[in-house]
């Protein structure tokens, strides 16, 4: 008898296929800076730590949650904790609701996570939609302590699961939970969505609630909605998603709407971040951190040294952004003028 086949892996494959590319840009394409001729700086002394999670990073990275088949999870996981630790960024881990429901650990995903990066913010992940499901404040401390994490990712994928043939499509009480679990819980809790973009007005609501961090993961990236149609065997579920190529919030202008709406708030930019210029784009649009999943998922499945080369040329890509603005850190690049 074949061997059933995983969800994990399929959402795994359809995305390294590239066959889940947004029909939206980014939007990172239509802001340029006003390049500086004359830097008065060195460009090796260009600072781009921050303060994450009561954490010192070496730059203002995440690399985004990422998941696969328990055969796979293990070793991505232990390629990415590895590189995070030698580049001193963030990690968040995929969703932990098999561990959780089936009592069993789930491959990678084990404090043998943290003894590869001790130093490193790591950030646990559940599904919002599970808040009705039983999932409480009992839930989010086990998933926190099975890889002794700093904080919570609750994520907002409702257009996924609507386009998913088992998708979870009451949503119904899921914000009255979600504002609860961040009272009662005794660590930090970061929301996100998952590709479809934050608008300014969730955003605040979920500020007011009391989250740490929003993740507007923006259009313009992968799209769970046609990841799902691909995966999808029955014709109707395949035109159902392909109506949503297009759909969301483009990250550029979620990332620039949410900054302006809630001032002081923790800003996590993702969705189709392609490199480090991009990156650097999402700092001075308001975001805190800059995440990227699918645009390291290639070299994840290859090696750590790949993932670390990968980020390598992402912070220096940002390092030069900073020389040829005259951005000596992150706050004058927060500053850098915009070409109109």
């Amino acid at each position: 008898m074949a061997e059933p086949v995983n969800r994990k892996d399929q959402h795994l494959d359809v995305i390294l296929s590239g066959m889940a590319v947004h029909g939206l840009e980014s939007g990172f394409g239509e802001v340029r800076f006003v390049h500086e001729a004359l830097p008065d700086l060195d460009h090796g002394k260009i600072d781009l730590g921050v303060d994450f999670l009561g954490r010192r990073l070496k730059a203002p990275l995440l690399i985004s949650s990422m998941t696969g088949g328990p055969a796979r999870a293990e070793a991505i996981n232990a390629r990415l904790a590895e590189a995070a630790q030698h580049l001193g960024i963030a990690l968040a881990v995929g969703s932990q609701r098999a561990a959780l429901e089936t009592e069993a650990p789930t491959p990678g995903l084990d404090m043998a996570l943290r003894l590869r990066a001790p130093d490193t913010p790591i950030l646990a992940n559940i599904g919002a939609a599970q808040l009705t499901r039983g999932f409480g404040v009992d839930e989010a401390r086990r998933v926190l302590d099975m890889i002794a994490a700093d904080a919570l990712i609750v994520h907002l994928n409702p257009l996924q699961e609507a386009c998913q043939p088992e998708g979870d499509r009451d949503w119904w009480g899921v914000g009255a939970a979600l504002e609860a679990l961040v009272k009662a819980l005794d660590a930090p809790v970061v929301v996100k969505e998952t590709g479809a973009g934050m608008s300014a007005t969730t955003a605040k609501r979920l500020f007011d609630m009391g989250v740490a961090a929003v993740d507007v993961a923006g259009a313009g990236g992968s799209n769970w909605a046609t990841v799902e149609g691909e995966r999808s065997e029955r014709g109707t579920d395949k035109a159902h998603a392909a109506a949503f190529a297009d759909w969301g919030i483009p990250t550029a202008r979620a990332i620039a709407g949410t900054r302006a709406a809630c001032p002081k708030g923790v800003i996590i930019g993702s969705g189709g971040v392609r490199d480090g210029v991009e990156a650097a784009k999402a700092i001075r649009l308001g975001a805190d951190m800059v995440g990227q999943a699918a645009g390291v998922l290639t070299a994840a499945t290859v090696s750590t040294e790949a993932v670390v080369e990968h980020f390598q040329t992402v912070i220096r890509q940002m390092r030069t952004v900073c020389f040829c603005t005259g951005s000596a850190n992150l706050t004058a690049l927060r500053r850098a003028p915009l070409q109109v």
